[in-house]
């Protein structure tokens, strides 16, 4: 029998905003959180976000707990800042007409 996580995916996704704001810029945000297989973490998407257009694209992922809103682990910092970069530059005019 399957026990319901104490913490809600909008919790598990606020905690990751959280974490987020404290280490990254304002263009990374966190998606929609949803269980694991295993049934023991959330696992919250990190995605690279614009005004005007939305998600850029998954930049990498954060696990929080479903008994409390701890992060337990995350992409590295340097990985997830590196793949910003090149969905950045991947999409450059893109966000750049978006704000001209």
């Amino acid at each position: 029998m399957k026990v319901a996580p104490q913490v809600t995916a909008l919790q598990a996704q606020a905690a990751a905003n959280v974490f987020l704001s404290d280490i990254l810029g304002d263009r990374f945000t966190a998606d929609q959180a949803k269980i694991s297989a295993t049934n023991d973490v959330w696992e919250v998407p990190v995605i690279l976000t614009y005004p005007l257009i939305g998600s850029v694209g998954q930049v990498g992922e954060i696990l929080v707990s479903k008994t409390s809103e701890v992060v337990v682990s995350h992409t590295p910092i340097e990985e997830m800042k590196q793949s910003g970069q090149s969905l950045y530059e991947a999409h450059r005019d893109e966000i750049q007409a978006a704000f001209s």
